[in-house]
Parts: structure tokens; C-alpha cells; sequence
């Protein structure tokens, strides 16, 4: 498995991260076990999660995701392996939430704790938090990376400004710098990433590990319909897609998949690894088919007219 350069953190990582936030949601351990057992079996190294997943599942609190991932390196006891990516900032509840220095400081220590280990790889502002100030919250990393807690920080679903405000202060500073980026991108989700976050990551070297590749599942081609989506945990996300752009994209997506005897899903991940900013996407299976057929997708490289059909069927 070719490994890829995490921006400049000094981290490689293999081209899918293994997105954690269905950890004791939509499957449960011994579930999860079984997919991050076949991942890493196949070559890759690098899984995504959250302190506050799945906090929006009743009865939880937060933190499920991160303990799950903790108690199967535990029994694996292949922490040394696997870079381990997770976040600090949305709302745990309790009004326990942003990027203060005190709040990042506590919930390092609660994310070690779940996760049965001493440090984390990569480190991330989940969400911008515009009521503090930029040089707090990266005194916070610089407190935690001098103590070997934290090897390299990133920042998820922020704005191009925002992003550039917090690199400035890093360079005036000498404060940890953003080495990663977190944004929503895939077929259908282009425009925010391509139009304003693309040419910063690039011209600051950010590894870029976009969320929800395949559209929450509308890129698989299972929802072509709101009755394919009703009663699944996903609906919400998908059915948003259901107009004369997403059925084309779709229409795109199985002439592709045709061509290569692919499932969209291959199709549609091969075309973010084409795209020379993206390290790599994060994806989530619930079942060791599905697993399957997404890590196939670093086999599959589309032709040049293959990709600018999907570019114009979702420009």
C-alpha cells in the first residue's frame, strides 16, 4: 500500500481514513472490531473520530467512538500502527464546547483516557470557534505537543479567512501551525472546498482529508428515491440530493462505473484520489462487503474523459 504525506506533519498515511462516527452508532464493538480488523488487513492505517461521537445517538453521551477505537488497539495492541485522528470543540453537552484553552486542555486528557493511549496523532479544531482567540487556542496544542500528548494539529469545517487568520498567527507567533484540513467535499459538494479552501491548502501544503466522500451514501446510488431513504440512519443527508443535479451526477457516476465494471461508490472515490490536493478521503462501511468494495477504489484509476464527465455532470 503506497503510503501518502499528511501535509507536512511527518505523518503517512495510507489514501483512506477509516471515518470512526459510526463506532456504537450503526454498528456496534464487536462490529467495529471485525471492519478496523479487515482495514488494517488490507494495508491502511489511519482512522478518523470524535470526542463527541455519537452524542447525538439517545442515551449517549459522547466519547462511544473514541472508546471503541481505544479497547480494539488495546486488544490489538498495534497503537504503534495506526495513526489515530480525532477532534475537539462541538458541543459534548453541558455547555462543554469551543476551543479555549482550558476546554482543549480537559478534553485531551478525557480523549486519551477513552482511547487507552498517550498520545494522539493528529489533533483537530472540529469546528471554528470565533469567541476565542486564535493564539489561546494553538497555546493550548503548543501546551499539548511540548508534553508529547499531540504530534501535529488540524482544523475541520472552517472557513478559507478563518484558515488563513489561524496560519498568519502561526507564523507570527511561532505557535503550532493547521497542518490538515477537514471539509465536507466529494462529487456533489464542490463549490466551498474548490472555490475558496483548494488553493490555501495547496499553497500552504495542508493534507487535506475531506468527510463525507460519498455524500452521506448518495454517491453509492442506493437512494434514488425518498422511499430508498426512509427509515435509514442517513436519510437526512441523502434525500436533500434528490433533484435533476444529483440524478445527473448519478446518470454520470453509472456510465463510469459501467466502463470500469465499478460500483459508483469505487468510481466516486477514485475521482477525490485523482484530484492532486486530496490525501485522503474519509470513508465508513457497516459491513465487510461494503469495506470491500471501497478499499478497492485505490485500484481503480479513470481515464481523463472519464473524470471530466463527472466533473461537467456536477459542475
Amino acid at each position: 500500500m503506497k503510503k501518502r504525506n499528511l501535509g507536512k506533519t511527518g505523518l503517512e498515511i495510507s489514501p483512506l481514513v477509516f471515518g470512526g462516527n459510526i463506532f456504537g452508532w450503526t454498528v456496534d464493538q464487536a462490529t467495529s472490531f471485525k471492519l478496523l480488523d479487515a482495514f488494517v488487513a488490507a494495508g491502511f492505517n489511519a482512522v478518523d473520530t470524535a470526542d463527541m461521537y455519537s452524542n447525538w445517538v439517545p442515551g449517549h453521551t459522547g466519547g462511544e467512538s473514541e472508546a471503541i477505537l481505544g479497547e480494539w488497539m488495546k486488544r490489538s495492541g498495534n497503537r504503534n500502527k495506526i495513526i489515530v485522528a480525532t477532534k475537539v470543540g462541538l458541543d459534548m453537552g453541558d455547555g462543554k464546547k469551543g476551543l479555549s484553552r482550558s476546554h482543549i486542555l480537559r478534553s485531551a486528557e478525557d480523549s486519551l483516557r477513552r482511547l487507552q493511549t498517550d498520545y494522539i496523532d493528529l489533533y483537530q479544531s472540529h469546528i471554528d470557534d470565533a469567541d476565542t482567540p486564535l493564539e489561546e487556542t494553538l497555546g493550548a496544542y503548543a501546551e499539548l505537543m511540548k508534553q508529547g500528548k499531540v504530534r501535529a494539529i488540524g482544523a475541520s469545517n472552517h472557513k478559507a479567512e478563518r484558515l488563513a487568520s489561524a496560519l498568519e498567527v502561526s507564523k507570527k507567533t511561532g505557535l503550532p501551525a493547521y497542518q490538515t484540513l477537514q471539509p465536507n467535499y466529494s462529487l456533489i459538494e464542490r463549490a466551498e472546498y474548490e472555490n475558496n479552501l483548494e488553493a490555501l491548502c495547496t499553497r500552504e501544503g495542508l493534507g487535506v482529508i475531506n468527510y463525507f466522500p460519498l455524500a452521506g451514501g448518495f454517491l453509492t446510488g442506493k437512494y434514488r428515491s425518498e422511499s430508498d431513504a426512509a427509515g435509514k440512519a442517513r436519510a437526512r443527508n441523502v434525500t436533500k440530493y434528490l433533484n435533476e443535479r444529483g440524478f445527473k451526477i448519478l446518470g454520470a457516476l453509472d456510465q463510469v462505473a459501467r466502463k470500469y465494471n465499478a460500483s459508483p461508490a469505487r468510481v466516486s472515490l477514485a475521482w477525490l484520489l485523482a484530484r492532486p490536493s486530496i490525501t485522503a478521503p474519509i470513508v465508513s462501511a457497516t459491513n465487510l462487503e461494503q469495506l470491500k468494495d471501497l478499499i478497492s477504489s485505490v485500484d481503480l484509476t479513470v481515464d481523463r474523459e472519464s473524470i471530466e464527465s463527472l466533473n461537467q455532470a456536477s459542475a
